[in-house]
């Protein structure tokens, strides 16, 4: 399977008359941007914004990042979700606003799967989002149903995120990439001899699926990945729009669609492959919730990576807490089966960092990148300009914020800063591969 990206790096957005691509400048028309998020009966307001590196602007709650796209045969950037029609992604050409994104902000109502972001500041450094620059669509929907709860699908919003970042990316459909990247595995079973004599390794991922009610979870192909079995895919499909981000996540754990566009692991190793690495591809698993579906869905990642001949493994867990059990048991099965295993995950080792860091472990799960502790505690001064609603973070829920603490009061202070844990900030651990994160010894 053959992927053709290309590349156009954005220097610089603005609003004009025309959404369009020029000498790195992308022009939106905001009018008809709205006009077509308008579309969708159940958005109720909408506005759009741009915000870049640097700038003053803090954005609460933050629900959705998405690289603006297009398919260039005309086929829909994600099938099943921006089109009912079903495709295969991860072959063809693909042309990609590159240093930008689209993020997806509440007016009003957030929840647990909610984050922030500082765009500039001491906060500016917590999240990869900050050193994009961002068209920021801030909206409000009639699912006045889950507004009030912890939990929340943000369908509407998410969707029209997802739809707007294509109609952006609709702006270089015709045009010639700056850079063409290429990503080509040969089937696993016609390498070359030079290619097999090196370690066969497979990528793990492990997207969150645990919410038995269908819509907040992680979707492959608009598959709701609850409903799903471990299953073997090409990286090419993760990174051309076949898996989006859901709705259920503590948010610095969380990865958003545009994690999945762009995976850096993913990329690292295509990067390897046929160097010190025979790249075997992606087994996409799921996290579960009851202790036997864990135990199958470990079972299956363990016979698929050994029917491939792996030697090595590496292990990405979106979560933590419950996810924990999936993660180690994934471990132990690939390790069980001779398959040196590395595991990718955030901890949670509470607010004095001496809890215990994943909620279960197992000696054979001996190389482990820790990304980050959800719960270490984030004091930011306030922020000029705030976009969406910064109570939200105290109020609706956010995994990280509090309306009261009996030491640390309210999350959102009067003068607006702000203390919360780090699980508020929007895919702040980046266990698929931004992280800027260093270990300090003692």
């Amino acid at each position: 399977m053959k992927l053709e990206m290309g590349n156009f790096y954005v220097k610089d957005i603005v609003f004009g008359e025309k959404t369009s691509y020029e000498n790195g400048i992308l022009t939106v028309n905001k009018q008809e941007a709205l006009d077509f998020v308008m579309e969708d009966e159940h958005i109720t307001e909408a506005d759009l914004h741009i915000v870049k590196p640097g700038d003053m602007v803090r954005l609460c709650p933050v629900k959705e990042a998405i690289e603006p796209r297009v398919k260039v045969d005309g086929r829909t950037l994600f099938p099943g979700i921006t089109d009912n029609e079903l495709t295969r992604c991860g072959e063809g050409r693909t042309h990609a606003l590159k240093g930008c994104s689209v993020l997806v902000v509440g007016k009003h109502w957030g929840g647990f799967q909610d984050g922030l972001i500082d765009m500039g500041g001491e906060g500016a450094k917590y999240t990869y989002y900050s050193t994009l620059k961002n068209i920021v669509l801030v909206g409000d929907t009639d699912e006045t149903f889950e507004q009030r709860e912890q939990q929340k699908k943000n369908k509407a919003l998410r969707w029209a995120g997802h739809k707007l970042a294509e109609y952006i990316g609709s702006a270089v459909k015709d045009m010639e990439p700056e850079e063409v990247e290429t990503f080509e595995l040969e089937p696993v079973t016609k390498r070359s001899a030079d290619v097999n004599k090196l370690p066969g390794v497979v990528f793990v991922m492990q997207p969150q699926s645990q919410m038995e009610e269908l819509g907040y979870n992680d979707m492959v192909y608009g598959w709701d990945m609850n409903k799903f079995l471990p299953s073997f895919m090409h990286p090419n499909e993760v990174l051309d729009g076949a898996v989006i981000s859901g709705s259920f996540m503590p948010c610095s754990s969380k990865w958003s669609t545009y994690d999945f566009q762009n995976f850096p692991a993913l990329k690292r190793l295509y990067a390897e492959h046929g160097k010190t690495v025979n790249f075997l591809g992606v087994i996409m698993s799921n996290l579960n919730v009851a202790l036997e579906q864990k135990e199958r869905a470990a079972l299956f990642v363990a016979q698929m990576a050994t029917s491939l001949g792996a030697e090595a493994a590496i292990v990405a867990e979106e979560g933590y807490g419950n996810p924990d059990a999936d993660f180690i048991a994934c471990i132990v099965a690939l390790e069980n089966e001779g398959i040196k295993t590395v595991g990718l995950t955030n901890e949670c080792t509470g607010r004095d960092g001496m809890s215990q860091p994943l909620v279960t472990l197992d000696e054979k799960a001996n190389a482990i990148v820790s990304c980050g502790n959800v719960s270490e505690l984030i004091e930011l001064p306030p922020m000029p300009v705030v976009l969406g609603e910064l109570q939200a973070l105290a109020r609706d829920g956010l995994s990280g914020g509090w309306e009261g603490d009996e030491i640390l009061g309210s999350s959102v202070k009067e003068d607006g800063s702000i203390i919360m844990e780090n699980n508020a900030m929007f895919c702040g651990d980046q266990v698929v591969g931004w992280s800027v994160k260093t270990m300090k010894e003692f």
